[in-house]
């Protein structure tokens, strides 16, 4: 079965009959999970288990948004409100007890996410800290320190590695400069490209990453008439080039109120912009019946990065099996 370059979100606890259906037909590069698709862990491990048994892939990607503190797709089996990006990055510098709570913070959810079947969490956010109060990123950033939060990022992608599972950097190159909410609107930012230079892009300048999720903003001094995810030139010049990211590019989120126009004009911006995969999560199946029509297979590069990818995975249930 051919590979498409999108990824889907699901309806409810367990894959239904229409979904079934539909994806023994039409395969998507991966499936993303969220609390709708959440029970307890048991029911997650057996409907990861058979997302992977109807694509016959056991390393099928299968990713999940598990960033600790308001994102926290688990919310219902373990509560981590106090465990957000900025509690870790503000205790970094003066808590000698720092690594070991980091630590166990970490193992805590790559233990839920391994026995459930999850390979992909959408972490870390690279995004600097914006202090105003109405920044929609706010706690779910490590620091406004570029140094500390390219250092925990680093250190969190690592910790995940070692455990067999990949990581999304996000959202690339830079949302903490907003306090506008992508979801409900598209931010847009007047900053120089000077400043944006030395300051929300440095961080992905230097942490390496397979995977990397798209923001929807508006660089107005960069490109006044295309977000990040939709722009030729962001993705050319900003992304491959100057920030000399070399993964898998994931378009945020395709329904998001920041993207006008229909969803299907969505969907052929942003690829023909550059995102290698697309991401849809709402879990409509009709919707993903009408991108399905126009999505493409992936192409050689994210096929290729994909494999390797997926032998990671391999490897690594080979030495625990």
């Amino acid at each position: 079965m051919k590979t498409h370059a999108i990824i889907f979100g699901i309806d409810s606890f367990k894959l239904n009959l229409n979904e079934i259906i539909f994806f023994k037909k039409y395969k998507p590069w991966g499936i993303i999970l969220f609390s709708r698709n959440i029970k307890n862990l048991e029911q997650v491990k057996n409907l990861t288990t058979s997302i992977k048994d109807l694509f016959k892939d056991k390393n099928f990607p299968i990713l999940i948004d598990q960033e600790g503190g308001i994102v926290n797709r688990f919310r219902n089996i373990i509560n981590l409100e106090n465990y957000n990006a900025k509690y870790f990055g503000d205790i970094y510098n003066n808590d000698p007890k720092f690594y070991s709570k980091f630590d166990k913070f970490l193992k805590i959810n790559i233990s839920i996410l391994k026995y459930c079947g999850i390979n992909i969490n959408t972490v870390p956010v690279l995004d600097l800290f914006n202090a105003d109060k109405k920044s929609v990123i706010g706690n779910r950033s490590f620091s406004k320190n570029c140094k500390i939060v390219v250092k925990l990022s680093k250190y969190l992608i690592k910790s995940y590695k070692k455990s067999g599972l990949e990581t999304v950097i996000k959202h690339i190159p830079g949302h903490g400069c907003t306090s506008i909410d992508s979801h409900f609107a598209l931010p847009q930012v007047n900053f120089s490209l000077d400043y944006l230079k030395n300051n929300d892009f440095r961080t992905f300048k230097k942490v390496n990453s397979y995977l990397a999720m798209t923001a929807h903003i508006l660089y107005k001094k960069i490109d006044p008439t295309r977000c990040a995810t939709q722009s030729k030139k962001i993705i050319n010049d900003i992304i491959r080039k100057y920030l000399s990211f070399r993964g898998i590019l994931i378009s945020d989120d395709i329904c998001m109120k920041a993207l006008s126009g229909s969803m299907l004009k969505n969907a052929k911006l942003t690829l023909d912009a550059g995102c290698n995969v697309l991401l849809h999560c709402n879990g409509n199946l009709d919707q993903m019946k009408k991108l399905s029509l126009i999505v493409p297979e992936i192409d050689n590069f994210t096929n290729k990065l994909t494999e390797k990818i997926k032998a990671n995975f391999y490897k690594f249930n080979q030495r625990i099996s």
